[in-house]
């Protein structure tokens, strides 16, 4: 199974673009059009998209976004669980982040894209250590974001799509950076659609059960 997903589907634009690859590209377009939907299948499309990841990510010697997948699932069980239980038996309602929320997530942030970018540089042998490790940050915050959902998530994904597709195109992974721009485009989609449903109420903190 893991030889099939290694080996080449097809070549793009001279690169050679793999089943693993493939697969991630329709798993990931399906699960950003379920959540801009807010349908909650996107938890479960979602998690076979990471680990089909798991496998590209490895392969391509991006550790932490290989990583980082299994830290998805694990949020991906905890959001799933958060949109199904929704509040007082209702659907969980759109909201947006509060400063003290912001601040807390900004650090958050800073502490954790430089102790990956460390980590990184001593540890393995990414090439690209410090994108390695903001875009991983940054994609924990919007998944959190995701989870709770806060429409801001939608902002902090965007911006770590700006930073992905360049990546991954340096890194020869093609379609994924084609991936990754529609990904950009249906983010955009997601972002008008949560703010539109938004409640203006200030949010409540969602705590994992």
């Amino acid at each position: 199974m893991l030889a099939f997903l290694n080996s080449t589907a097809f070549t793009a634009f001279g690169a050679p673009t793999s089943w693993a690859e493939v697969l991630g590209f329709v798993t990931g377009a399906v699960c950003v059009w379920l959540v801009g939907r807010q349908s909650a299948w996107n938890w479960p499309i979602g998690i076979a998209n990471n680990l089909v990841w798991i496998l590209l990510f490895a392969t391509a010697g991006l550790y932490a976004d290989s990583g980082l997948q299994v830290v998805y699932i694990a949020l991906a069980v905890w959001g799933w669980s958060n949109w199904v239980r929704g509040t007082a038996g209702d659907v969980l309602p759109v909201t947006g982040t509060s400063a003290a929320e912001w601040a807390r997530l900004a650090a958050a942030g800073a502490v954790g894209t430089a102790a990956l970018t460390v980590l990184l540089e001593t540890a393995t042998s990414s090439t690209v250590p410090f994108w390695d490790a903001v875009t991983t940050v940054l994609s924990l915050l919007a998944t959190w974001g995701q989870a709770t959902k806060r429409w801001e998530s939608w902002l902090l994904w965007i911006a770590a799509d700006l930073i992905y597709i360049p990546l991954y195109w340096h890194k020869g992974l093609t379609l994924t950076a084609l991936l990754y721009t529609g990904f950009l485009l249906l983010c955009v989609r997601g972002l008008l659609a949560w703010r539109r449903s938004r409640v203006t109420a200030e949010p409540a903190l969602v705590v994992s059960a």
